[in-house]
């Protein structure tokens, strides 16, 4: 059974930073179906952060640049918490190793998980969030549930 990582709010679970969830009613089921053994994960609550905790944007870059320490991860009180978010990145990366996931579907806009989009200072800007630019950097298809529902079957 191949195994894809997906970022446990959109299966239900409540990790978000306000405590809440983002569920995708559609996704659990659909990636079943299709053979998949879902790797939920949080990467903010595997790098040690609380649920719920303060949000968080990048400043200064994306995701690539956080990795690269070119920029940082912030709380919206400015406590930085780029620590915890490389971490986690690195646990979902070590989780795709093992399991052989070669796809992740992951929430947009998150400074973790951000697809298409972050949080960039105050402002949503076309960007991937830390854990999106590790995965790829490890050769992982990352992809948001929109983009995988028109494409299910894309590797």
């Amino acid at each position: 059974m191949r195994t894809v990582l997906v970022s446990a709010c959109l299966v239900g679970r409540r990790c978000r930073h306000d405590g809440d969830h983002c569920e995708v009613p559609w996704l659990r089921e659909k990636l079943i179906r299709k053979g998949y053994e879902i790797g939920a994960f949080c990467p903010e609550e595997a790098g040690g952060l609380p649920t719920p905790r303060s949000s968080a944007q990048i400043a200064g870059g994306g995701g690539g640049a956080v990795l690269d320490g070119e920029a940082a991860v912030l709380t919206r009180d400015d406590i930085d918490v780029t620590r915890a978010f490389v971490l986690g990145a690195e646990e979902a990366a070590r989780l795709a190793s093992v399991s052989g996931a070669e796809l992740a579907i992951l929430k947009d806009r998150s400074p973790s998980c951000g697809v298409r989009e972050i949080w960039r200072e105050g402002l949503v800007v076309s960007g991937e969030g830390v854990t999106t630019a590790l995965l790829r950097r490890c050769g992982v298809r990352v992809m948001t549930a929109e983009e995988w529902s028109v494409d299910p079957d894309s590797r």
